[in-house]
């Protein structure tokens, strides 16, 4: 990728996160039949791709918000036949979207008790787990070190907007997930960043896209 490619791909990221002046960003306007999904597209497309690859008996999620990523993860596991959806967030289920694949779950993915409640006593498995609660980096490398232990050699951990605090958007977020991944992968040789995941050159993940190797 040249230097021109790369700001030309960084401008048109920036602009799309925050939104044409007075409108605000667009992924707050995407839907998922009709269920906010406060998502990038083109990450969702990867999502069936690695779910089509993996065909995961459960996909969790961390921060449910309205529940649109949630049923668009149902409606996927729909198409492969198997699997289920365990969906977490610290605030209580209040008109969210029923399928018979999603498991509302409150409580703060941070939770120990929790996680190993949900996880523990679990036969072995195939498992994509996707963080978008909280986005400090505290928060996100407690969930990192909290559940990396949990996954099996070929399991997909991706942590979501990594793109904030200038990686390229949202300058002033601070330390996010971004920096979490970054210390995480330090630790952790059995994990290993897929960058071919970010092959439409636009993601709201960069460098979140890990995969369990060893």
């Amino acid at each position: 990728m040249t230097t021109s490619e790369k700001a030309t791909i960084e401008k048109f990221h920036d602009l799309y996160y925050n939104g044409l002046a007075g409108e605000g960003p667009i992924f707050f306007k995407t839907q998922w039949m009709n269920v906010e999904c406060l998502k990038c597209p083109l990450d969702l497309w990867i999502y069936q791709e690695i779910i089509t690859e993996l065909l995961p008996d459960l996909i969790l999620e961390t921060g449910t918000h309205k529940g649109g990523s949630a049923l668009f993860l149902a409606h996927m596991l729909d198409l492969v036949g198997k699997g289920e959806v365990i969906t977490v967030d610290i605030a209580p289920v209040t008109g969210r979207p029923l399928h018979p694949r999603i498991r509302y779950v409150t409580g703060s993915s941070s939770d120990t008790s929790l996680m190993a409640s949900l996880l523990d006593s679990r036969p072995a498995e195939r498992r994509m787990v996707i963080l978008d609660s909280d986005h400090s980096k505290k928060h996100v490398l407690a969930e990192l070190n909290l559940l990396a232990p949990r996954l099996s050699v070929g399991d997909w951990l991706i942590v979501e907007d990594t793109n904030v605090n200038g990686h390229p958007t949202f300058k002033e977020f601070g330390e996010g997930p971004f920096e979490a991944v970054t210390e995480f992968l330090e630790l952790h040789p059995d994990f290993v960043c897929d960058a071919t995941k970010e092959k439409f050159l636009m993601t709201f993940n960069p460098r979140g896209f890990l995969k369990k190797i060893r």
